[in-house]
């Protein structure tokens, strides 16, 4: 039976990657104005921005991905580039420290580039 909840998409990983969703997850929440709508789209976790997608989050063998993650104002961008896999892909290795802060500033500054594209 397919996840209906972001809630049991973490729940279905081993400990490890699950507690590392849940940072990705705080991180990103962190900066979604407020009320945070959370979803599972395509299989993975998802929180809305205004009724729309702002970010995915998924857990893979050996890595973290966030979708879709434009390209960002520098030097953020730069910061990103090392970890970018396609367009609009970031993975995170699981043998890599988490970068809890860095998903939040990518976050922030998804939130704010939606902003101004709705103003």
């Amino acid at each position: 039976m397919a996840v209906q909840t972001v809630d049991e998409y973490i729940a279905s990983f081993p400990d490890e990657v699950a507690d590392r969703l849940r940072q990705v997850r705080a991180a990103i929440i962190a900066e979604v104005p407020p009320p945070v709508e959370e979803k599972v789209r395509y299989g993975i976790a998802a929180v809305m921005l205004g009724g729309r997608y702002a970010l995915h989050f998924a857990g893979w063998k050996r890595h973290i991905g966030l979708y879709p993650v434009p390209t960002l104002p520098e030097p953020l961008e730069s910061e990103v580039a090392p970890m970018r896999t396609g367009k609009d892909s970031v993975n995170i290795r699981h043998g890599d420290d988490l970068p809890v802060e860095l998903i939040g500033r990518i976050t922030a500054a998804i939130v704010a580039q939606r902003a101004a594209a709705d103003g």
